[in-house]
């Protein structure tokens, strides 16, 4: 029992550190002592300590992992001011921002109540506002074209339906009545061909439509929308313009002439915008033009011939008429939804 007393004591006596030096056996205790704490506490992460050697080594060896951090974080803590000062200037631009579109709104506003209530000039261009209510009253009259063309075909697609199911309903009779064998056929071979030629028209009629639509909510729409544009330069122009002409008739110190140079840079920017936007729409007013005439010119022809051919009863030259204007006709049953699609 005294070897073991003594070969512990020894053993204990006997630490080894990172350099190999020997520690006394107070040492020892305090360090069984931290350990405990540490088993009974638990470990803290944010104090928790690499050691380069065992136990009872000196503090050199000891590295704090809180000192450990990736490049990326270094980087984002190692200047705070940087940080601020970008939040500082995105804020600065969004307000100065805010702050123009004030004043430009506040300006245009002003400026539209001043001509509503007869208080204020307006620019006028004459001829190309004369061309933009042609337009706007051309579009309105094909609109009206588009709308009775769709309820020609609405209507005329039930009678080629009535036409087939009178059709099935003549064949089907004319199997079931030997009497009427021949009359019931005479009558389904030409509900049949009546619907084929119907099929065919419809056809036409629906290329129609389609050219029509595309010429009014596409090609006259995109130039109604610049416009739009061009009438809001216009009230910028001449907000900018009177608001310049109102300091020009002030007083002329030294602040007021800061205030009309800034506001003659202003004035010059809206009437470079206003010419340009107004040099846009009398382009595309003349393109809009050219594009309508070889449109409809096409179009009505179109709708002419098959019109005349269907209803005189020429089925050869009303599928002509459809090569000639390049009409592909879609398979019989191709607008019906397929078995997946009910489901």
């Amino acid at each position: 029992m005294t070897d073991s007393i003594m070969s512990k004591a020894a053993t204990m006596e006997i630490p080894i550190n990172s350099n190999g030096d020997s520690r006394t056996l107070a040492e020892d205790d305090g360090l069984e002592q931290d350990l405990q704490q540490v088993m009974v506490s638990g470990p803290n992460l944010n104090e928790t300590s690499i050691v380069s050697g065992g136990y009872g080594g000196t503090a050199e060896g000891i590295i704090p992992t809180s000192s450990i951090k990736g490049p990326s974080m270094h980087h984002s803590n190692s200047n705070p001011s940087m940080t601020e000062e970008a939040t500082r200037g995105i804020a600065v631009e969004k307000f100065d921002t805010m702050k123009k579109w004030s004043i430009n709104t506040y300006k245009c506003t002003k400026q539209m109540f001043s001509e509503r209530f007869g208080r204020g000039s307006r620019t006028v261009d004459l001829e190309l506002e004369a061309q933009v209510d042609v337009l706007r009253e051309t579009k309105s009259k094909y609109e009206n074209i588009l709308r009775l063309a769709r309820d020609l075909t609405n209507h005329f697609y039930n009678m080629v339906q009535t036409q087939q199911a009178l059709g099935d309903t003549f064949a089907d009779l004319s199997q079931k009545s030997p009497e009427l064998q021949d009359e019931f056929g005479y009558n389904a071979e030409t509900q049949k061909l009546l619907c084929k030629n119907g099929e065919t028209l419809l056809g036409a009629i629906n290329f129609f439509v389609s050219s029509i639509n595309t010429l009014v909510h596409k090609t006259m729409e995109d130039t109604l929308m610049t416009i739009k544009m061009y009438e809001n330069a216009r009230l910028e122009f001449d907000a900018y313009r009177a608001d310049l002409e109102e300091l020009s008739a002030g007083p002329r110190d030294a602040n007021t002439m800061v205030r009309i140079e800034f506001a003659q840079q202003q004035y010059q920017v809206q009437r470079e915008k206003y010419e340009r936007l107004r040099s846009d729409v009398s382009i595309k007013l003349k393109f809009l033009e050219e594009n309508k005439v070889k449109v409809m010119h096409k179009q009505l022809l179109l709708f002419h011939n098959a019109i005349s051919a269907y209803f005189a009863g020429n089925q050869q030259q009303l599928e002509q008429t459809l090569r000639q204007f390049h009409v592909k006709l879609k398979p019989p049953g191709s607008d019906k939804p397929s078995w997946l699609e009910e489901q």
